[in-house]
């Protein structure tokens, strides 16, 4: 069966999910969409996408299954409804939620007793380049499975990147996580810093961006930082996960502990639903 002829099944429409999806719909791929809270499914009802009621049915009427989801007792409880249907021989699964390793390889080995296949296939990437189509996709699992999603990750991302086994795709896009988690947290109080000492937050960001010091990861949250409006593209509370479960996978450097306390005192005092780098509302206290 061609790529244009597989049934694909897309289960979590969040800020990721959604222009994700819609760029498999554009390049014309046969999809079926389903959320566990309805409100985010009515887009799709009122272009005439096909919506499926509950997940046992999308995952029956489909060939190839996508999950992006925010965490691992989301991904446990669509993967926990997934192993009750009866048939699930041939069907591969592409997890691109962002959980742990653990959770992935044992799903995996789950899965596999079926019949089925899974891949870990996390993202970096915030949702304009989900939007566009231009996000770096790291993939773990069998390289056979791999190439089968290939035709449709190609058209979610500008590079996919196999790295080996189960699992490896969530450990690549952890430590990228704890990478950025570090300069964010560095960026703001560069900012901060400037700032007690009569820079503007503006000439300061365009010093940065401007120099070797400056990147995309500087030059997206920019306009954030300028305005001072921290409308999320990725959550500081999703970061906080990223990081603990990096520490669980053992990051254990002389950074992993100011950034738990760090980004866990910033989610306990009530920044955790605005952007990651709103972080400076928090180190301004």
């Amino acid at each position: 069966m061609s790529a244009i002829q597989q049934k694909i099944g897309w289960i979590g429409l969040g800020n990721m999910g959604k222009p994700m999806v819609l760029n498999l719909i554009k390049a014309g791929f046969d999809v079926t969409v389903y959320n566990r809270s309805s409100s985010k499914t009515q887009y799709f009802k009122d272009n005439n996408i096909p919506v499926s009621p509950d997940v046992k049915s999308l995952v029956e009427t489909s060939d190839i299954i996508f999950t992006i989801v925010t965490n691992d007792a989301a991904v446990q409880a669509i993967y926990d409804e997934v192993l009750l249907v009866e048939s699930l021989v041939g069907k591969l699964f592409i997890d691109m939620s962002t959980i742990s390793k653990d959770v992935s390889v044992k799903t995996a080995q789950a899965l596999e007793q079926k019949g089925a296949g899974l891949i870990d296939a996390p993202v970096a990437g915030s949702t304009t380049p989900a939007a566009e189509g231009t996000l770096i996709i790291m993939a773990g699992g069998k390289r056979e499975h791999v190439e089968r999603a290939k035709p449709y990750l190609e058209k979610l991302g500008k590079s996919v990147k196999y790295l080996g086994d189960n699992g490896a795709g969530l450990s690549a896009k952890l430590s990228v996580n704890y990478f950025i988690s570090i300069l964010y947290q560095g960026l703001a109080e560069t900012i901060l810093f400037a700032e007690a000492n009569g820079i503007s937050r503006e000439n300061m960001l365009e010093i940065i961006n401007e120099s070797a010091s400056g990147s995309g990861a500087t030059k997206v949250k920019t306009p954030l930082l300028v305005q001072e409006k921290y409308s999320p593209t990725f959550a500081l509370n999703l970061m906080l996960k990223d990081i603990l479960l990096a520490k669980d996978s053992g990051a254990n450097f002389p950074f992993t502990s100011v950034l738990v306390d760090t980004y866990g005192a910033a989610s306990q005092e009530g920044f955790g639903e605005n952007d990651v780098i709103g972080i400076i509302e928090y180190l301004k206290k």
